[in-house]
């Protein structure tokens, strides 16, 4: 069983503003947020625990797993390049993310879409016929690339259709 889920709330989140790689830990009500998971996760014993670079999807993963998360680069969340901070309603955008136009520095969609895979790709080929209970922890971009992955069985480049709020959790199985 593979458990996903986004960290908690932060400032940035709080504020309404595009959080990226410049992001902030959790806030008070990112750290409620992580304690309920690891209330409606308690029964799953979890044998490994993955998460993003990023303190918050750490903090969010080793308080609702109750373990050391291994951290792998390729769950980093998408980089907004010049964007990262800014109001969601200050920025012109070209579909769900920031117009490219605009603002440098953006990563390409099918270059995260691309990581994203093949991180899943791998854990598959590692886990997937074993009955092992693996969390996740990411962030709304990386979560809706998993669920694309699972959902779509093929790359579904609006990386926020399949996404989650800040604390909450989706579980797939390969």
């Amino acid at each position: 069983m593979i458990c996903v889920i986004r960290h908690g709330q932060t400032d940035m989140n709080k504020e309404g503003r595009l959080q990226g790689r410049n992001g902030l830990p959790l806030n008070k009500e990112g750290f409620r947020q992580a304690e309920y998971l690891k209330y409606k996760l308690s029964q799953i014993p979890f044998d490994y625990v993955f998460s993003s670079p990023q303190e918050r999807a750490i903090q969010t993963a080793e308080i609702a797993a109750g373990k050391k998360a291994l951290i792998d680069p390729r769950l980093d969340v998408y980089d907004l390049g010049e964007a990262d901070g800014l109001l969601k309603s200050e920025v012109e955008m070209d579909g769900v993310l920031p117009d490219v136009r605009i603002y440098k520095g953006l990563e390409e969609t099918a270059c995260f879409m691309e990581r994203i895979f093949s991180f899943m790709t791998e854990l598959k080929k590692e886990y997937g016929k074993n009955e092992k209970n693996i969390l996740i922890s990411g962030h709304r971009c990386t979560t809706g690339a998993m669920g694309s992955y699972f959902t779509e069985g093929a790359r579904d480049e609006n990386i926020l259709k399949h996404s989650s709020n800040n604390g909450d959790f989706r579980l797939f199985s390969f």
